[in-house]
């Protein structure tokens, strides 16, 4: 069986690392964490390693965080990859916008590392 692979794709370097750090004591556990810095090279990324679960921003350079999800859920190859918008963004549009594209989840910036770490590692186990 592969390793399980955690895509996130943050244009803010600071959020990204502490994603990175958060999402580290999985790495421990045999999972891939790869990074991307906007929605395009995320999209690509994407479709290429077939990620189990992709952090998404929401307002990036290029692509938004809505429309790459958007375009995973089109795409047949990425039909089993689980999708958390990741967003400053709380108003009810923003989450309404999320579920259309196909998220899987919707979390509100600042967030609670404990909980993005319980969920990622929930969602990996429930996908094995």
């Amino acid at each position: 069986m592969s390793p399980k692979t955690i895509l996130i794709v943050e244009d803010e370097a600071y959020i990204r690392a502490l994603l990175e750090q958060t999402l580290e004591p999985l790495e421990e556990e045999g999972v891939r964490i790869v990074t991307a810095s906007d929605g395009q090279e995320g999209l690509e990324l994407a479709e290429i390693i077939a990620p189990d679960f992709v952090f998404l921003d929401v307002m990036m350079p290029r692509l938004s965080g809505f429309e790459v999800c958007a375009a995973i859920r089109k795409n047949p190859y990425l039909q089993h990859t689980i999708v958390a918008i990741l967003t400053a963004r709380g108003e009810e549009s923003a989450h309404q916008t999320s579920v259309e594209a196909g998220a899987h989840f919707y979390l509100n910036k600042p967030f609670d590392p404990d909980k993005v770490l319980a969920l990622a590692r929930q969602e990996l186990r429930r996908a094995s």
